[in-house]
């Protein structure tokens, strides 16, 4: 929600932002206005803690965990693959204790986006929004292609042209965003339901099969640690070659690894947000690691890392015909299960369509579908130069964009976190949360996250690795950012914030009116239906830590 700026240029613009992120930040860049009315910001409190909850975890659990994970252990091995998503988690952590700080305590539309603006400089407010939406708007190209990857899988899509798949795909993804935020957040509350249920039941698959409880009686457990070894060489022999392997399950960490930005970015639209968004930042973290490193350890003790089928999909980028991009399907090849293979290849199928979506009369910005599905179109790259190439290329784009997105939060905090002293502001009197181990916390997440932007793409500078658009993919945004905050700091003349100039306290008093008025919505509320109210105290009680 926005509200009106005592002084030009003291805000970013404000977004009509849905849980899902991309439509809001597209239509507050088209505006080109540093300041929008507060009768402009049209978002509505309609999403229930229990959305707000799975939305968090279903947001990042997807084609990353179940599909592309598998490229870091066939680059690193079993071990490189859980030490570098366990590190990592950490970093997660801290983004997440300074997100949920800011946010709990001014639960606007867009929060990083805008508080980059308020906190440290109009300019990188406005370099910031461009960068989240150019990460938002690839992530739909990204969906599509590691769709059609997933659909190789059976061979009768073959048959049909990749042209006509993705078009389809587009087709869906359009249509999508018909939908009202209030029905967004109940369709996104299933479809990231059932991905928690499929992780969980892959993780229980991972230790019935590797105690023997599979077709073969084949008890391997952690044979695969030991041959063909817990750690992979990547193009260097001996102990160089095991740290390279090791970064390139670092970065594919930082690129599968997420949460604390799609609950931020769903504060314009939660009810009761001082209440509901603590609750899941607190909860968030801990069930997306636990999803996450368990999962790089269950794909580390199912599949070795110099499987055929690994090398030639995302080392060699020939996959062959009827191979698994999944590396649990794999697996479940591999020790000759029936049925399964297909029925959870249709379920990460069915993970991988996400969409976001817009503002019209009944709240969904339908200008900006437009332009955001043209970003779609870029999803035909594969028809050229292959699925498992144009799919590590926006891998590489994707994660430069998040790493920056999360050196932003964390360099936004340490601004907000000197304003709170400059001004006298108590934090831990006066705000609904506050993160552990501040500041140091967000220097950490600052330096891992900053430097990891530049590593990340450190493939291509090896010998025999050049590649154009490998590169061009890879440090597109890391180029761009700077570029689009001095071309604004200078065309605008916009300034620095001082610590004690910061603005802590507009659209307080719009979000305290607010909560005085959740008394009287929750007595309308006792008409819920029994399920929903059994749904909702379940719920509850699972999420408390």
């Amino acid at each position: 929600m926005t509200s009106s700026s005592s002084s030009p240029g003291e805000d970013f613009p404000a977004s009509e932002k849905s849980a899902s992120g991309v439509i809001g930040v597209a239509e507050s860049i088209s505006t080109g206005d540093v300041n929008v009315p507060r009768s402009h910001d049209t978002t509505h409190r309609q999403l229930k803690e229990r959305h707000v909850q799975l939305i968090g975890i279903g947001g990042t659990i997807g084609t990353a965990l179940f599909v592309a994970i598998g490229r870091g252990l066939a680059l690193g091995g079993p071990a490189s693959l859980f030490l570098g998503f366990t590190l990592w988690s950490t970093v997660v952590l801290c983004v997440n204790n300074c997100l949920a700080e800011m946010v709990s305590y001014l639960p606007i539309s867009s929060p990083f986006i805008r508080f980059a603006g308020r906190f440290v400089d109009e300019a990188f407010g406005v370099a910031t929004g461009y960068n989240f939406f150019i990460f938002e708007a690839m992530m739909v190209p990204f969906e599509i292609v590691a769709t059609t990857f997933i659909l190789s899988f059976w061979p009768g899509s073959t048959s049909v042209h990749p042209a006509i798949i993705i078009s389809l795909i587009i087709v869906v993804y359009t249509f999508a965003n018909i939908f009202t935020v209030k029905w967004y957040g109940e369709a996104e509350f299933w479809m990231a339901l059932g991905k928690v249920i499929l992780i969980v039941g892959l993780l229980i698959f991972t230790f019935v099969t590797m105690l023997g409880g599979n077709p073969l009686h084949d008890r391997f457990g952690f044979r695969y640690w030991s041959n063909p070894g817990a750690f992979a060489e990547f193009y260097h022999t001996g102990s160089l070659g095991r740290f390279m392997g090791f970064l390139a399950c670092f970065i594919q960490a930082s690129f599968t690894i997420a949460g604390p930005d799609y609950v931020a970015m769903a504060a314009g639209e939660t009810q009761n947000p001082r209440k509901t968004l603590p609750r899941a930042f607190k909860g968030v973290f801990f069930r997306l690691t636990t999803f996450f490193v368990l999962g790089s350890l269950a794909v580390g003790v199912l599949v070795p890392y110099n499987s055929k089928d690994l090398v030639d999909i995302y080392l060699l980028g020939k996959p062959t015909a009827g191979a698994a991009g999944s590396p649990y399907v794999l697996a479940m090849q591999r020790l000759q299960i029936g049925v399964l293979p297909h029925i959870v290849n249709a379920l990460v199928f069915t993970s991988a369509l996400s969409a976001g979506n817009s503002t019209n009369k009944v709240g969904v910005p339908i200008y900006c579908v437009g332009l955001v599905m043209c970003f779609s179109l870029l999803a035909f790259l594969q028809l050229s130069a292959g699925t498992a190439q144009v799919l590590n290329w926006f891998i590489g784009l994707v994660t430069s964009s998040q790493l920056m997105n999360y050196a932003v939060c964390s360099f936004t905090y340490i601004k907000f976190h000197r304003a709170c002293i400059a001004q006298g502001l108590d934090r831990k009197g006066r705000l609904p949360f506050c993160g552990m181990f501040q500041p140091y916390a967000a220097y950490y997440s600052l330096f891992f996250t900053f430097v990891m932007t530049f590593v990340g793409g450190f493939t291509v500078f090896l010998p025999g690795f050049w590649s154009l658009p490998t590169f061009f993919f890879s440090y597109t945004m890391p180029f761009m950012f700077p570029v689009i905050f001095l071309v604004w700091k200078f065309t605008k003349g916009t300034t620095w914030r001082r610590s004690i100039d910061i603005d802590l306290v507009e659209g307080l008093d719009e979000i305290e009116a607010y909560e005085r008025t959740i008394p009287e919505k929750k007595k309308k509320a006792e008409t819920t239906g029994t399920f929903e109210k059994v749904q909702q105290t379940l719920f509850r009680r699972v999420m408390k830590k």
